[in-house]
């Protein structure tokens, strides 16, 4: 497997350096000239979301980001080959150079570099006013995404809001979370107003995504670190107003669960995408290596990458959902059918992630969703629990929606009628959200929020890969990899 280029922070503000940057320097364009015209305006945007997707250097268009969630109780990795950067996550002993860690890291820094061009200088660029503020609104939408990012996996990171070099970025502090949401919610909270309903494209977001993700912060806000518990109302009120509006922004539930993973590369995008990155064959770094080999087992001549964890696969609720989400049978080149009991691994892997036809490559042109629709809907439902008043009639609808979609025929819909409590049904939530979102880089983030990532790590199979040590809320977040701290001692 290709290894992945680890950047400083100070080498990704650098403009043009040959020896950071393999002379990529797309997006690289700062200073009043150049972004004093529409056009410059735009290729320092393109250049902020070619942070969020290079197929194997840095970004989301390649698994990295799964396998930083590998902390949570959905999937597991190989317990031996070339895996060691996966385990590390899923054995809670990240290191500073863990090259997964770190292509994270600085895919999301460089979409930074990119957004920050566009934010400090699109109020002077000469054009058509409608199609700067949509830019503008793209790129605050791509920075708060990015520190989103950011702070969940590393906690106290450097805050960066210059798109320019200097040898201040050598010396900068740690920001803390408080001051990392705080720029995320507002920065949100401009691009709600300045995109479109519309999408320019499908890779870009829209005003339905800037409240989706600011409803997602605010759900983050109210658990851990940060436990500002008023949030949850926040994160109701916000996720209500994606959901009344779900036609005006394109958005809308899959009639069957199966059709959210048909994977069809020829399906540009999905009504269930909320914000997506696109991956593109035809260009250079641009293809999406989430797909395919990484999570197929060698058994069909995959890597073995990511696969399901055995208690997950066993408690996960009969129906049309759990047939899309595993696969149990695997086919090798000869045509033999092997069980995944009797495979090499002895774990189900992943329907999810194959490609439509079953194809074996790392090089697809398809997507990588990064939020669907339905986690807007169990955003309100499980915020509406947790706040004021707790769960109404419009939060068990959006629950059920879900809910007796991916379950078996005859699965009964919870009502108020039933008597949970506003907590019992938060929790009808949250593992509602485990399996609809299975492997989707989401279980982590809401096993951190809530503060178990300890239980969830106990009640794991004796069979799965196991933490090397006790789980302490130290290990919720990652070190900052070595390129940066090694540079600058503020950040260690």
């Amino acid at each position: 497997m290709k290894k992945l280029l680890v950047l400083s922070i100070a080498a990704l503000f650098t403009a043009g350096c040959k020896g950071y940057l393999e002379e990529d320097t797309t997006g690289l364009l700062y200073g009043g000239n150049v972004l004093s015209t529409q056009a410059g305006l735009e290729s320092a945007l393109t250049g902020a979301y070619r942070g969020l997707g290079n197929q194997w250097t840095w970004g989301f268009l390649h698994p990295s980001a799964n396998a930083a969630t590998l902390g949570s109780d959905d999937v597991t990795t190989h317990p031996a080959s070339n895996k060691a950067d996966w385990r590390e996550f899923d054995q809670f002993n990240v290191t500073t150079t863990n090259q997964r860690s770190g292509a994270v890291y600085n895919g999301c820094y460089k979409a930074i570099q990119g957004a920050n061009n566009v934010i400090n200088n699109y109020t002077k660029t000469a054009g058509t006013q409608a199609t700067i503020t949509n830019i503008a609104g793209e790129a605050y939408f791509i920075r708060a995404f990015s520190y989103y990012w950011l702070t969940r996996f590393y906690g106290n990171i450097p805050l960066i809001t210059v798109g320019e070099y200097s040898a201040d970025l050598l010396t900068v502090k740690k920001s803390t979370p408080a001051e990392v949401y705080a720029l995320i919610v507002d920065d949100l909270k401009k691009a709600e107003t300045m995109l479109p309903n519309g999408r320019r494209d499908p890779g870009r977001p829209n005003a339905g995504s800037a409240k989706a993700f600011l409803a997602d912060v605010y759900l983050t806000m109210a658990g851990w670190p940060l436990k500002q518990t008023d949030k949850y109302d926040l994160a109701a009120a916000k996720a209500k107003e994606v959901i009344d509006n779900r036609a005006t922004y394109g958005f809308a539930l899959l009639p069957t669960f199966a059709e959210v993973f048909a994977n069809d590369p020829a399906v540009a995008i999905l009504s269930e995408s909320v914000f997506q990155i696109n991956g593109f064959t035809g260009g250079s770094g641009t293809a999406n290596a989430t797909y395919g080999n990484t999570t197929m087992p060698g058994e069909e001549n995959g890597w073995d990458d990511m696969f399901a964890e055995l208690n997950f696969f066993r408690d996960f609720p009969e129906g049309p959902r759990k047939s899309a989400t595993f696969r149990t049978e695997f086919i090798k080149p000869s045509g033999e059918k092997v069980a995944w009991q009797n495979s090499l691994t002895k774990h189900p892997y992943y329907q999810k992630w194959y490609i439509k036809g079953n194809i074996l490559t790392s090089s697809i042109s398809l997507p990588s969703v990064m939020m669907r629709y339905p986690h807007v809907l169990t955003i309100y439902a499980e915020a509406k629990a947790r706040g004021t008043g707790g769960p109404d009639q419009v939060a068990y609808d959006a629950l059920n929606a879900v809910r007796l979609r991916g379950r078996a025929s005859g699965t009964k819909a919870l009502s108020p009628a039933d008597g949970l409590t506003a907590t019992q049904f938060a929790d009808e939530v949250v593992q509602e959200r485990a399996w609809e979102f299975a492997c989707e880089r989401t279980r982590w983030f809401d096993l951190v929020r809530l503060e178990r990532v300890e239980a969830a790590n106990a009640a794991k199979s004796p069979d799965d890969l196991q933490p090397i040590k006790a789980i302490t809320k130290a290990n919720y977040w990652f070190t900052l990899p070595y390129t940066d701290t090694s540079i600058n001692p503020n950040l260690n």
